[in-house]
C-alpha cells in the first residue's frame, strides 16, 4: 500500500498597522527597491514616504537583490495581505536583462505583476506607479562589458514597461535617463560600484513626489 504524502504550504499573512490618517504604500521590486548598498533610510521608497510623512506611511517593501520577475511573482503568490493598499509601486526587470532572459517572457511576467499591483491597490489604476529600469551599463561594475549592448537591451525592456503602462493608463516614471548621468558622476553610484546612491534615489523621489499632490 502506497503512503499518501500530504504537502502543506504555509502562506504568510502580512498585516500592517500604521497611521490611519496616512496612505498605505506597498513597494515591489528588486535591488533598486530594497536599496542594495545604501541605508534603509536611503532607499527611494523610504525617502519618498519620509518626504511625504504627513501623507504617506512607511512602505511595506517586497523586494530582494537579484530577483527576476518570476521570483517576485513566486514570492507574491505565497503572501496574503490582510487588506489592500492605497498606493503600489513596481520596479522590476533588470535581472531579467542581466541574465539574458527572453524579453517575451519578461513581457508576460510584467503584465502579470502589473495586474497584481492593480489588485493590491484595490483595483485603482491611478494609485499604481511604475518606475523604469536604470541603466547599470554606465556603472563602474560594467566597465569591462559592452555598454552599448546593455543600453540597447535596457531600452528594449523599458519599452515593454512603458507600452504596457500606457495601455493600462498606469503612471510611468522614467529614471533611466537620469541614471545615465552616473557615467560622469560617481556620487550617483553606491560604494559597490553598481547600485544607485542615496543622492540618485533622492533625484528619483524629486520627480515622483509631485504625483501625490492630486491625492
Amino acid at each position: 500500500m502506497k503512503k499518501l504524502l500530504v504537502l502543506i504550504f504555509i502562506i504568510p499573512l502580512i498585516s500592517f498597522s500604521q497611521n490611519k490618517n496616512n496612505y498605505s504604500y506597498l513597494a515591489l521590486g528588486d535591488s533598486y527597491t530594497i536599496g542594495e548598498s545604501v541605508k534603509e533610510s536611503e532607499r527611494w521608497p523610504v525617502q519618498l514616504s519620509n518626504s511625504l510623512k504627513n501623507k504617506l506611511n512607511k512602505p511595506i517593501i517586497i523586494a530582494k537583490s537579484g530577483w527576476t520577475t518570476d521570483q517576485l511573482i513566486d514570492t507574491l503568490n505565497k503572501i496574503k495581505f490582510n487588506k489592500k493598499f492605497d498606493f503600489v509601486s513596481l520596479l522590476i526587470g533588470v535581472n531579467n536583462q542581466y541574465r539574458g532572459r527572453s524579453i517575451d517572457k519578461f513581457k508576460q511576467d510584467f503584465i502579470l505583476l502589473l495586474n497584481k499591483s492593480i489588485i493590491y491597490a484595490n483595483d485603482k489604476k491611478e494609485r499604481v506607479i511604475v518606475v523604469s529600469i536604470p541603466d547599470w551599463g554606465v556603472t563602474p561594475f560594467a566597465k569591462d562589458r559592452n555598454r552599448s549592448i546593455i543600453t540597447n537591451e535596457i531600452n528594449a525592456f523599458n519599452k515593454v514597461i512603458h507600452d504596457e503602462c500606457k495601455k493600462n493608463n498606469i503612471t510611468f516614471f522614467n529614471v533611466t535617463d537620469m541614471s545615465r548621468k552616473a557615467l560622469n558622476d560617481n556620487s550617483l553610484i553606491a560604494e559597490d560600484g553598481l547600485h544607485p546612491s542615496r543622492k540618485m534615489y533622492k533625484q528619483w523621489v524629486k520627480i515622483i513626489k509631485p504625483y501625490f499632490k492630486k491625492f
